[in-house]
């Protein structure tokens, strides 16, 4: 099983340097790929520039978006800016698109919540024509660049209900499956709904199975790990994050090996481990157990 890392993107304060630092010793590091994430309201850099400056600065790793919330965005732009990336980081980008979970990050972008699944699927159509320098409208100019990726970078999707999943199996090359403390059997539903969606689509080829979760190496790491998680779901109610937050647990080298054989178990080719510090000791630590599976 293939491991990655998500950037810290969600943590308030870091700068140029820490940046940087995280691109660094994850390209040199035993990881297949980098991701970060999107939110609009808090703290968070934009994702678009990020990963634009991690493709910049890393040779070897894979690019990710875990997730893109593409119905917040317009589908030429975000077209435009995704084959941009491709170029830029040598065919090294896949990118996970969701309709995420906050109206008020659609409301802070003036983007109507409602509707967001179908717009979805017309949304992943227009893209994957532009790519195909089909003009947005007659007598129009393609839109470019050419992606690095004949016919774009691949799709994943981060849909988690059995709807979006349906959805997401007519154009999706994978899925994102997330369990906040690395559950097997959290992961494993997800994937069998995902097999079960393509099956009924009548695709080929099986999904990608990228899972993930969140996790803390760091000195006093299960503490910070219950404040990250609590903070991060606090939006939804002091109940949903009082409860998530008392769940998780991967704080230790021991418990994150668990939730990694966890992952490999229920069929995950890939796992996004998300860290809830900015400590480069999160990555140091991180290798160790990677080197040693």
């Amino acid at each position: 099983m293939k491991i990655g890392l998500c950037l810290p993107y969600m943590k308030h304060g870091l700068t140029r340097e820490d940046y940087h630092a995280w691109f660094r010793h994850i390209d040199q590091g035993p990881f297949h790929s980098l991701s970060c994430g999107e939110r609009i309201l808090g703290p968070t850099y934009d994702m678009r520039i990020l990963l634009a400056s991690a493709a910049a600065l890393t040779e070897r790793v894979e690019i990710n978006s875990t997730l893109y919330v593409l119905p917040m965005h317009n589908a030429v732009r975000a077209a435009k800016e995704i084959a941009t990336l491709d170029v830029l980081s040598g065919g090294r980008l896949t990118i996970t698109v969701g309709y995420g979970g906050r109206p008020q990050d659609y409301r802070a972008v003036d983007m109507d919540y409602r509707g967001r699944h179908a717009r979805m699927d017309r949304q992943v159509a227009d893209m994957k024509s532009i790519w195909a320098q089909n003009p947005p409208y007659s007598g129009a100019d393609p839109v470019g660049p050419v992606p690095a990726q004949a016919g774009g970078p691949k799709l994943y999707t981060g849909a988690m209900g059995p709807k979006g999943m349906a959805r997401s199996a007519h154009w999706a090359d994978g899925v994102y499956a997330f369990s906040g403390n690395g559950e097997n059997g959290e992961i494993e539903a997800t994937l069998q709904m995902a097999d079960t969606a393509w099956a009924e689509a009548q695709r080929q080829e099986k999904p990608y199975h990228l899972g993930g979760f969140w996790y803390s190496l760091a000195e006093d790491g299960q503490q910070k790990l219950h404040d990250y998680v609590y903070n991060y779901l606090l939006i939804a109610g002091k109940d949903v994050a009082n409860w998530m937050a008392g769940s998780v647990h991967r704080s230790n080298a021991d418990a994150v090996r668990e939730a990694l054989d966890n992952l490999e178990a229920a069929g995950c080719a890939e796992a996004m481990l998300s860290p809830v510090t900015a400590e480069l000791c999160e990555i140091d630590r991180l290798v160790d157990i990677v080197e040693s599976r």
